[in-house]
């Protein structure tokens, strides 16, 4: 009997982690700036439209957000960082619900950290990368909007990271160039989710939501 195609979607979102699904099975975080495109490039990946909300107004995820691909497979959309327009008890309790989930989630499995190819490796990103490497936790940056650049500018920034990210010393930590406006990249994006969540390859071979 041939596996059915992954159908993601919205599970709960939470504001502290004792409100978080039982810690069982596996999961994949996705972080980033706010506005680097984590919703969209969520909503790609799934093939449904509006599963993640998506807007052009920066830190407008205030909550880390769950979607359920099945009962022991999730992806998590972390709030984004880097955004300071928000109330000061809402920001201080996104970064410590943030730290908490990074630090005692066990059933994380990696973290897209998607920057936009224009700007990528801020200040942020890098401590973010930095945490990854401290605790051994998998990691593929998503350089997202590569539509933005022509391809040769996009495949430096690609080569450019891979060079920063070899510096760590990590041979968990991967990058590619993503477009959600193109769709491009969802194939190499849904290779590592695969592999992380352990799916069975036929759901790999399948188009999510199809």
């Amino acid at each position: 009997m041939k596996i059915p195609p992954v159908s993601i979607r919205y599970l709960r979102s939470i504001l502290e982690l004792k409100d978080a699904p039982p810690d069982q099975g596996c999961e994949v975080a996705f972080a980033g700036r706010s506005n680097a495109g984590k919703s969209s490039a969520i909503n790609t990946l799934a093939n449904v439209g509006g599963l993640a909300r998506v807007s052009k107004t920066p830190g407008r995820t205030r909550m880390i957000n769950f979607f359920s691909i099945d009962d022991g497979r999730r992806l998590v959309d972390l709030p984004g960082y880097g955004y300071a327009k928000v109330p000061g008890e809402i920001h201080r309790r996104w970064e410590a619900a943030l730290e908490q989930y990074l630090r005692y989630r066990q059933s994380l499995r990696g973290v897209f950290l998607l920057m936009d190819v224009r700007h990528p490796f801020t200040e942020m990103d890098e401590v973010m990368i930095e945490w990854c490497a401290l605790r051994s936790i998998a990691l593929h940056v998503v350089l997202t909007k590569s539509d933005k650049l022509s391809r040769g500018a996009a495949m430096n920034t690609r080569l450019m990271a891979k060079t920063r990210l070899a510096g760590y010393g990590s041979p968990d930590f991967s990058v590619q160039l993503f477009s959600s406006l193109k769709k491009s990249g969802t194939e190499e994006a849904w290779e590592v989710l695969g592999r992380w969540l352990d799916l069975p390859r036929e759901d790999q071979e399948k188009t999510p939501g199809a």
